[in-house]
């Protein structure tokens, strides 16, 4: 199949690249000429594990392309996937102005009939609306679809080669043999293509992603609790999630969720509620408890040192939102980072692939090391952000070497609280015991 990408950004490359995999020609569409460029030079923009190779092989195939010419791009396409981004407005609703102003144009440009898919997440209704700007200049008959991303960031292209399931939204038979003509050859293992109107596949989106929120939410607020009480979080976890009706996928406490798609995601369906008449207290409950667990780590630090961090120095491992990324989007770690700074306290960071994104942001508000052990040269304690897998095993010989003090704050429970016990370190994480220094207790 020809296919358009219109956006190049995480869900469209993916996309795009993906597509291409499986033998469809894809001609991925950006304004910006500088990134096209790169692009049609085999630079990858974004980090994501696998993607690399896939990008390169059917670039080396001339089975994807880059341009920044929307009509050329769509002209022989059967099918026009919109990856374009929804970011949140001051009220937090998902803003549509890029998804409405291309379709404004591919009104302008249809000849032929074609499938146009709403990727990006968009409220309920989109579909709709797109429709309704097309078919203002169209000549010809077309049909608007929603297809949700169910894409991990650091899984992205397991996820999109080997999906747990396909939503498609349509309520067109002619778009509906199409689009799964195309994710035929993704579901040969027999996971399902869900059919279903448009207003509900968008809706799935937002539910789901609103669910994984809130089991993480509520693992975080047990975890604060089993602070409180005495309790360990890892054996309340394991207790749970061994019964089937809850599961055991994310269970793990920590320092809040992050990223490009849950923030924005609930805030976006909370405020779709509201303009709907509806209030979703749930979800509000939920955005309200992840904003303050981001810093719940930098409260147990100031508490450790009576609340003057004023000279402080911290080594910080990790700033993207989460492992196998470089997505700093909402990413607990720059929050956390902002408010030790305000306290007065200098930060030297490492991160495997999200230091570049930061620098952009942040300049040098903070430093940056050029390994893991670097960072801890001199600094007072270690504060873990990113679970990253190169974080899980260190040298704690060459760590008490480099700081000052044996003391770790980690905000990911990477480590085992056991493994601490007599060691000299003050350790702390989410919801265990603590380790106080010197008597292992």
């Amino acid at each position: 199949m020809n296919i358009a990408v219109v956006g190049t950004g995480y869900v469209g490359l993916v996309t795009g690249t993906c597509f291409s995999e499986t033998g469809n020609n894809v001609t991925c569409v950006d304004i910006d000429e500088n990134k096209v460029r790169r692009m049609q030079e085999g630079q990858i923009p974004i980090y994501e594990p696998h993607l690399d190779m896939l990008f390169e092989r059917n670039i080396k195939q001339n089975r994807l392309k880059f341009t920044t010419d929307l009509a050329s791009a769509i002209k022989d396409a059967q099918v026009i996937f919109l990856a374009l981004p929804t970011p949140p407005g001051d009220d937090g609703a998902a803003d549509l102005r890029y998804v409405l102003g291309v379709a404004d144009q591919l009104g302008k440009m249809l000849t032929e009939y074609k499938v146009i898919v709403d990727k990006s997440t968009v409220p309920v209704g989109t579909a709709e609306r797109v429709h309704a700007a097309i078919a203002a200049n169209a000549k010809v008959d077309f049909d608007v679809v929603s297809n949700p991303e169910f894409l991990r960031e650091g899984f992205a292209v397991d996820d999109f080669l080997k999906p747990d399931r396909v939503v498609i939204g349509t309520t067109s038979e002619r778009a509906r043999r199409v689009m799964g003509d195309l994710y035929k050859p993704f579901v040969r293992q027999g996971n399902p293509i869900l059919f279903m109107d448009e207003r509900s596949a968008e809706l799935t989106k937002y539910a789901a992603n609103a669910f994984l929120a809130t089991k993480i939410t509520f693992m975080n607020e047990i975890a604060n609790f089993c602070d409180l009480v005495g309790a360990d979080v890892d054996k309340v976890r394991i207790g749970i999630g061994s019964d089937t009706r809850i599961g055991k996928r994310f269970l793990f406490p920590g320092i809040g969720f992050g990223g490009s798609c849950f923030p924005k995601d609930v805030s976006a369906l909370l405020q779709s509620g509201q303009d709907a008449g509806y209030q979703f207290e749930i979800i509000d409950a939920v955005l309200r408890v992840n904003d303050r667990q981001k810093l719940v780590l930098v409260e147990k630090i100031k508490r450790h040192y009576g609340g003057n961090l004023q000279g402080r120095k911290f080594g910080l491992w990790g700033l993207a939102f989460k492992a196998d990324t470089d997505d700093i989007r909402e990413a607990p770690a720059l929050y956390m980072i902002d408010a030790l700074v305000e306290a007065g306290a200098a930060i030297v960071a490492f991160d495997p692939e999200a230091m570049p994104n930061v620098r952009k942001l942040l300049g040098d508000k903070i430093g940056y090391a050029e390994g893991a052990y670097d960072a801890l040269q001199g600094a007072d304690a270690l504060i873990i952000a990113t679970e990253w897998s190169v974080f899980r095993t260190p040298d704690f010989g060459r760590m008490e070497g480099l700081l000052k003090e044996k003391t770790i704050f980690d905000g990911r429970n990477l480590y085992d609280v056991e493994q601490f016990e007599g060691s000299g370190f003050h350790y702390e994480s989410i919801g265990r015991q603590r380790i106080q220094s010197g008597n292992g207790q």
